[in-house]
Order: C-alpha cells, then structure tokens, then sequence
C-alpha cells in the first residue's frame, strides 16, 4: 500500500482534533504506524457515531424490508418505495408521504428507511404523530417550546408515524405546521399516515391551518399510495388457524375434554 502524501495525513490528524500528535508532527509523520493509527480512530468514531444517532433515532424493533410482501398490498408502486431507499429525497430535503390504510407496511417501511439513513451517516429522529404533538403541548413556556422546536428541527431525517389515528384541537395542528414550516425545504420528514389529504380535517377538526399544513407538506414531497386490507390481520389470521389445527387431533384423542 502506498504511503498516502503527508498533508493528507495531517489533515486527517487535524480532522480527528488529535492535537497532541499535530503538536509533534515534523517528529511522527513519517512513522509507519500512523496510517493504522488514524485509520482505527476513525473507525473507531464511526462507530460510536453510529451507536448514538440510534439511541437518538429510537427506532426500536421492526421487520426488514426484505420481509416485505409486496404481492401482498392490492396496490403498491414498488419502484417508487425503491427509489426512497436510494435516500435521494433526503440529501435533496424532500418529503416523503406513505398514505394508506391500518396494516398495510406504512411503518416497516419508514423504519427501515430511518435505518438505512442511520447506516448512511444521517441523522434521524423517529416518533409517533401523538408523542410529537403530545411532546410539543406540555411544553410550559415559550422559551422550552422553542427547544423542543429545535429539536425537532435538526435531524437529517424527521419521521411523523400513525398521522390519523387520533384526533387532535387546533393548537396541536398549528404545532404540525411549525415543525413542517422549520423543517421546509431545507431537512427531510417521512410521515405515514391512514388518512386522505382531503380527509385531515377529520384529524384537525375546526383547524384554520390544515390547509396550509397539507400544502406546505406535500410542496417538496413524494406521495406514496398503498391499498389493501391489513396484513397483520392475515398473520393473526393464521396463526389461529395453525393452533385450532395442532388442537385438532388432541380433541379427537380426548372426545369428552
């Protein structure tokens, strides 16, 4: 292996702030060891890099994207949800809007693009529509409002999960519009929601701003449509019929139990 130039070793020392070796360069730079050192602590700070932006994102528990029936849905563009996880939208600051029913794969797919943008060097922050809007109305005071704004605000990658399942006052959709407003064009949310556009009033009922929230939202997005009945509903679905069919021949061994 070629010994990379010496300014590029000390700009790679610069860059991991090792200044005690930068302090003594003209003495260590020709040393062999150099290039294993720096290339173990920048593994090294990669790692712990990525061991926090997961603790950070909260992702928890989810099924990878390759358990993913896509025969299953009775409409899904597969190469759309493909084109997402070349995370384009992100490095452009692009929305991404997954709507359709309960079950259908809204969230497995929005937790294992959050996972891939962690592996990617992204940030992420990962929550569900109530803890954030919940989260953002218990705040007492302007000032504690703002912090959690900026929160909110400074991931790479913001995912709102389960939009539609609960109704919320006029208060809490002004909250989604600022964190929308903060976050345009400049930083990429996911959502994933279980409800039409048209039909956010519902979620929103007697809100002035869910107008401008959905217009804002979509401006910079890609919508992705997903029609079909649950699939977890399937798997619940068999695994009933699995069990009433390992019960079948202990009840025909056992007629009077």
């Amino acid at each position: 292996m070629t010994t990379p130039p010496p300014d590029l070793r000390r700009d790679r020392v610069k860059r991991l702030a090792l200044f005690g070796l930068l302090s003594r360069w003209d003495e260590f730079a020709q040393e062999p060891w150099i290039d294993t050192l720096l290339d173990v602590e920048e593994h090294e700070r990669q790692r712990r890099s990525l061991e926090r932006r997961i603790a950070t994102a909260r992702l928890g528990r989810f099924k990878p994207i390759a358990d993913f029936d896509w025969n299953w849905p009775a409409s899904i563009d597969r190469h759309q949800v493909q084109d997402l996880f070349t995370l384009r939208f992100v490095d452009e600051g692009l929305n991404a809007v997954l709507v359709g029913p309960n079950g259908v794969g809204k969230s497995m797919i929005a937790l294992n693009l959050a996972h891939l943008a962690l592996l990617r060097g992204y940030t992420v922050r990962y929550l569900t529509a109530s803890a954030l809007l919940n989260d953002l109305a218990a705040q007492e005071g302007a000032r504690a409002l703002q912090r959690r704004f900026q929160r909110y605000a400074a991931p790479a990658l913001l995912i709102v999960d389960e939009l539609g399942y609960l109704s919320y006052d006029h208060r809490h959709a002004d909250l989604l519009f600022e964190v929308v407003s903060r976050r345009y064009g400049l930083r990429s949310i996911l959502l994933t929601t279980n409800k039409a556009f048209a039909e956010w009033n519902e979620v929103f009922p007697n809100a002035s701003s869910v107008v401008t929230l959905v217009d804002r939202l979509v401006h910079h997005s890609e919508i992705v449509h997903i029609e079909g009945e649950s699939y977890r509903l399937k798997e619940a679905k068999e695994r009933a019929a699995l069990k009433a069919k390992e019960r079948a021949p202990s009840r025909s061994r056992n007629p009077d139990r």
